[in-house]
């Protein structure tokens, strides 16, 4: 018999029912997961009936189970911490794969309006009065906001976005972060030569195993902001920065038909092939909305292999459309979920974007089938890290994966019964039913309760921002 790798472990979490989101769906009833220095190490289910063999390490004594995977079935484990999920699910962390996280300090400016007038009347003039201190608090909030409601990666576009990465690096999330680029000066850097250099700067700064901030939780993205925002010319730049650093490339793409109208009649083209034409289109691209795609577009993105980030809530709030998620997937396309900004969403619950997700595609297409739940479940997980280029540390519960995983409790009224884990997970539950958020391995939140911000405070400062903006 084969002898047990890992005797000794950081964390043990236990009887859930846990689902992998890995290529196999697996799911083990009286599930468990062992975490060793921030890694997956074990994962599978306890044999019933055996106990005394798994005890937690220190000043808690606990009783555990012999565990069972593979050929492990008479192996003893010690753990330094155990957490019991008493029958909930235990699962990959939500990964957020579109937001501008800041933009909790606007929400509800100014709801009820059209993309462009909501861009550019209220909050571009309110973006004017940012600074970084301010950035920093409100991604703060929305990293408080995430990790209650289970997100433990995020990918964010916004101004000085370096302040966003020091408030995730701060509250231990993961994330992908980039500065916004685009025509007209910006209020971080000015202008746009200034904003490569600052990007330029935050690679170097966030770089793996740098001297500053040694880190394996940030990563730099290259985001020009759109194709009717950004000239050609900085969008061949961008490309060639993102190649050269081997970095992800994000941005908005056919999110309104204003834009696409604005593209054809400039360029006499869609924005797919207008970027297609550029140089844009690669497996590092993550288009994000891509709503009012053509057939061409769709083939574009499948032979360019581009990455999808859909964000149906937002795109319903600003009427901007529908976009063609089910011919996407079943086209062989990736497509990842997102929240996009508080601003138009208003929030950053990935439990109530993938409800609405389903229900949204089953009523436009007429078809109860259109998007199901397990579907749902993969946007929100493994499908949203192989957007980020994450998929081999993230996503899924597997051995040598990062241990970013979430405890959702099932005893409250409304998940029970539960004959369906992933129905339960996409119609039934919401942020509030995540009862312990961990990242790389730490606790970041348990019982409700977050481990790695002062919330209150941030909130104190929140409302005083507001006041000003308002």
């Amino acid at each position: 018999m084969e002898e047990l790798k890992y005797e000794s472990v950081d964390l043990l979490i236990k009887n859930g029912i846990l689902l992998t989101m890995d290529s196999q769906m697996r799911r083990f009833e009286n599930g468990y997961v062992a975490v060793k220095d921030g890694q997956i190490v074990e994962i599978g289910s306890s044999s019933i009936g055996q106990i005394d063999s798994i005890r937690q390490i220190g000043s808690i004594e606990e009783k555990g189970s012999i565990w069972e995977k593979g050929n492990f079935t008479n192996s003893t484990m010690q753990a330094t911490e155990v957490i019991d999920a008493k029958g909930g699910i235990i699962m990959p962390g939500l990964i957020n794969s579109h937001t501008h996280a800041s933009m909790t300090l606007f929400r509800g400016l100014a709801d009820d309006l059209p993309l462009m007038e909501w861009l550019n009347n209220h909050i571009f003039p309110a973006e004017a009065k940012l600074t970084p201190e301010r950035v920093y608090i409100g991604a703060k909030l929305a990293c408080a906001e995430m990790v209650l409601s289970g997100t433990t990666c995020f990918c964010d576009m916004y101004l000085f976005e370096d302040k966003v990465a020091e408030a995730a690096y701060d509250c231990s999330m993961r994330a992908i972060v980039g500065e916004v680029l685009y025509d007209f000066p910006s209020p971080c850097y000015g202008p746009i030569e200034q904003g490569f250099e600052y990007v330029a700067a935050m690679m170097e700064k966030w770089k793996p195993n740098s001297l500053m901030k040694p880190n394996s939780l940030i990563t730099v993205a290259v985001e020009p902001h759109s194709t009717y925002l950004c000239a050609p010319e900085l969008l061949q730049r961008a490309v060639e920065l993102a190649r050269e650093n081997q970095s992800p490339l994000i941005i908005h793409v056919a999110e309104t038909l204003s834009e696409c109208a604005k593209i054809k009649e400039k360029y006499g083209v869609t924005p797919t092939r207008f970027l297609a034409d550029l140089g844009v289109l690669g497996p590092n691209l993550v288009a994000c909305h891509s709503i009012h795609l053509t057939k061409e577009d769709m083939e574009l993105y499948k032979a360019f292999d581009v990455k999808v980030a859909h964000c149906p809530e937002s795109n319903m709030k600003l009427a901007s459309g529908v976009a063609l998620v089910p011919q996407m997937l079943k086209n062989g396309i990736c497509v990842g979920l997102g929240t996009d900004g508080c601003a138009s969403n208003n929030d950053l619950d990935l439990f109530l974007e993938m409800d609405t997700a389903a229900k949204l595609h089953k009523v436009f297409s007429m078809n109860p089938e259109a998007l199901k739940a397990e579907t749902a479940l993969q946007m929100a997980t493994i499908n949203g890290a192989r957007a980020l280029g994450l998929d081999s540390i993230t996503g899924s519960l597997e051995v040598g994966k990062r241990a970013d995983i979430i405890i959702v409790n099932t005893s409250a009224p409304h998940m029970v019964p539960m004959y369906n884990p992933y129905s339960h997970l996409v119609y039934s539950a919401t942020g509030n039913d995540v009862s312990v958020s961990i990242i790389d391995g730490k606790i970041v939140m348990k019982n409700r309760k977050l481990l790695t911000m002062d919330v209150e405070s941030v909130m104190d400062e929140v409302q005083k921002i507001a006041a000003d903006i308002m």
